[in-house]
């Protein structure tokens, strides 16, 4: 009798396991269909019209997005460009302006209201050797014509200003002959003259020395020419000799 109590246990416990085995596989199972249906519906949630509504609006509003970001990038780059405008505009004008106060140092120097300084050439005409074969003297001393050759060469060539004799030349000065001197502007002025202008010396040489240029017709008239390069020459304005 107590062996078949003691048999019966077993089966007991071994029916309660099974039971408990059964019960977590029903959980199991519910649990399972639980989860296909909640992702069920959230794929049919997905799909829904209001969810489809909100994509649409989204993506409205993305690509109204994207071409304001267009719009403004285009106005940043119009923008970019106009102020490079700009600058390009000032760096002329700046040019410009420079170009204007060098043209204007230029006729102020040519005018004589200025000091001049710096390089440029000196030259001396002095009146021929005296000639026992020609009775006039006019033939061989140094006249206005003669210092109007040089003077228009020099000027040609670029000379930034010029003196005669320590006078300042304006750009209407008045040069005449009168005997054995000059009169500039008034003021008489003596054998020999020394005319010294501010310029580059080899440009202003040159112009002097061209074949059948000034000096090749001032030796012919018997025209005594010597000529030095100087690196500063210095001339008073016409303000300063008055």
């Amino acid at each position: 009798m107590k062996n078949n109590q003691r048999n019966s246990r077993p089966s007991l416990f071994q029916r309660k396991y099974f039971i408990m085995l059964i019960v977590c596989i029903m959980i199991g199972f519910i649990i399972g269909i639980s989860y296909n249906l909640t992702k069920d519906n959230k794929k049919l949630s997905s799909r829904s019209p209001i969810y489809l509504q909100q994509q649409e609006t989204y993506r409205e509003e993305l690509i109204t997005q994207q071409e304001r970001n267009k719009e403004l990038a285009d106005e940043l780059n119009h923008l970019q460009q106009t102020i490079r405008n700009y600058e390009k505009e000032l760096t002329l004008n700046t040019e410009q302006h420079d170009d204007l106060v060098a043209e204007a140092e230029r006729l102020r120097l040519l005018l004589g209201d200025i000091e001049g300084q710096g390089q440029g050439i000196r030259l001396t005409l002095a009146d021929g050797g005296y000639n026992p074969n020609s009775t006039n003297p006019n033939d061989y001393i140094v006249h206005e014509s003669h210092i109007f050759k040089v003077l228009t060469e020099l000027k040609i060539a670029g000379a930034e200003a010029i003196s005669i004799n320590g006078q300042r030349l304006k750009t209407n000065s008045y040069i005449s002959c009168n005997g054995p001197v000059i009169t500039i502007d008034g003021k008489q002025s003596p054998a020999p003259f020394v005319i010294e202008a501010i310029g580059e010396p080899n440009t202003l040489i040159a112009s002097l020395e061209i074949p059948g240029g000034a000096f090749d017709q001032l030796l012919n008239e018997q025209i005594n020419v010597t000529f030095e390069k100087s690196s500063l020459i210095s001339m008073p304005s016409n303000t300063a000799e008055k």
